[in-house]
């Protein structure tokens, strides 16, 4: 008998952590935070596995809605052992340190949460244990029940650099969870392989664009196209680009993407603005580009001509020297570069802000995808007109809602949980799966709810 149980991110994107239990050995799939919440309300449910069994945690991927809840968890489990990829081990050195610094600036609800220090980062990451694509590991926990013992396996899932996909394995059963997957290669990333992943019984699939109508989708391709045609005609009229974009991924992809749009000439020459954290883990793929499934291993982004943002303080000089600003965060989340940055482009008649990728529909940067010039919107709760151009291009680390009916099809398991999604993109999955296969038991996941199979 195998129990699986939500302790955030069933239903939403954010502080994704799924709880198996496996004949008493207890193994948590992810651990993240919410960023759009504060305090306590950002993590998982921890107090629902108080009772149970808890011996290992497998880490998909390294952005922050996956394994920013780490450090709270080893507060309260210290024994548990960590597994996930080398470069997923090696970003989150990164990414965790980082987030202990912003944490250290804000008010952890007084006595609720403790924050964890850079020398508790420095120990965990270094008890991570890492593994190899494709190399199968066991597990057997303290009050593991049977002679048999589990088998693990991570497959490249394609979406950024060190993500995966887990297979887990136990007598009869064959579970896969997807983490977050894309079917199509991106500027750096190569999509995943799906002959890798073999036939399941139990299929845990993210549904982040379950509810996109896919004809607003291009291929990386013809976005990039797209993109130049649009960014060219705001740097023609000596205007300035901001991209809210994540640390992790989207800046790598876009850093790529617009450096070979300057190199075939398809893009005005131009200023390229970076900061914070994002060059690190630049770094961080230059050093992994030989060891992954990776489409441009010619290409170091530490040797794109980058201008560090940060050490501009006036504003005004994106004015006289233009160009394109890439900066987190990509939700436009407050307190954060981007959403600095939108406050004065907003007024900027010859600016424009490019919106790239995935914004949840809470997010302050939803307001800005959903506008146009000369609309009257309310930002940083106050009423702003839009003077600057918005444009919506779709640069996507996810797989379309297609793609992953296709994961269904290829793998055609005899159970599906419906994770990471809004409902609507859950119940698109679901329904559109059932009428296809009747026969397939689907279970769309809520937080707090356990699925016994």
């Amino acid at each position: 008998m195998i129990k699986f149980l939500p302790l955030g991110g069933a239903s939403d994107i954010g502080a994704s952590c799924f709880y198996l239990n496996i004949n008493s050995t207890g193994i948590l799939l992810d651990c993240g935070v919410d960023p759009r919440k504060k305090g306590k309300e950002s993590l998982p449910d921890f107090s629902l596995i108080k009772n149970e069994p808890l011996d290992y945690v497998l880490i998909s991927h390294a952005h922050q809605d996956h394994i920013g809840a780490l450090p709270f968890l080893v507060q309260e489990f210290p024994h548990v052992i960590v597994y996930s990829t080398y470069q997923t081990k090696e970003i989150a050195e990164i990414v965790l340190h980082n987030a202990a610094n912003i944490l250290a600036k804000e008010n952890l609800e007084q006595t609720e949460l403790r924050n964890y220090t850079h020398e508790e980062i420095d120990l965990l990451v270094k008890s991570i244990i890492d593994v190899d694509y494709k190399k199968e590991f066991t597990l057997k926990g303290y009050a593991h029940s049977s002679d048999e013992e589990i088998k693990i396996t991570f497959l490249d899932a394609g979406h950024i650099l060190g993500s995966a996909s887990i297979k887990i394995e136990f007598e009869n059963e064959v579970i896969i969870y997807t983490g977050d997957i894309n079917l199509s290669d991106q500027s750096l990333m190569v999509g995943a392989d799906l002959t890798d992943y073999g036939k399941v019984t139990t299929l845990i699939l993210e549904t982040t664009y379950g509810a996109t109508d896919s004809t607003k989708l291009g291929t990386w391709e013809s976005e990039s196209k797209r993109f130049a045609k649009y960014a060219n005609k705001i740097l023609h009229n000596n205007g300035s680009i901001l991209i809210p974009v994540f640390a992790l991924g989207k800046t790598q992809e876009m850093l790529s993407t617009i450096y070979s749009l300057l190199e075939n000439k398809s893009l005005t020459e131009t200023n390229i603005y970076t900061g914070g954290v994002s060059k690190e883990i630049s770094n961080v793929y230059d050093r992994n580009k030989f060891i992954v499934n990776y489409n441009k291993k010619d290409l170091s982004l530490r040797n794109i001509p980058q201008i560090n943002f940060n050490d501009i303080t006036d504003l005004t000089n994106y004015n006289k020297q233009n160009g394109i600003i890439l900066a987190s965060s990509g939700m436009i989340l407050k307190d954060t570069p981007s959403f600095r940055f939108t406050e004065y482009w907003l007024m900027q008649k010859k600016f424009a802000i490019f919106i790239v990728g995935y914004i949840d529909e809470t997010a302050p940067g939803y307001v800005i995808s959903q506008a146009k010039k000369n609309d009257l919107i309310l930002f940083n709760d106050k009423p702003q007109k839009v003077n600057c151009t918005i444009e919506r291009f779709y640069f996507s680390a996810h797989s379309k809602r297609e793609e992953l009916i296709e994961i269904v099809k290829k793998l055609n398991p005899q159970k599906l949980i419906l994770v990471h999604g809004s409902e609507e993109a859950k119940n698109w999955i679901g329904e559109k799966i059932l009428s296809i296969n009747k026969n397939l038991k689907v279970y769309s996941a809520e937080d707090n709810t356990q699925i016994i199979f």
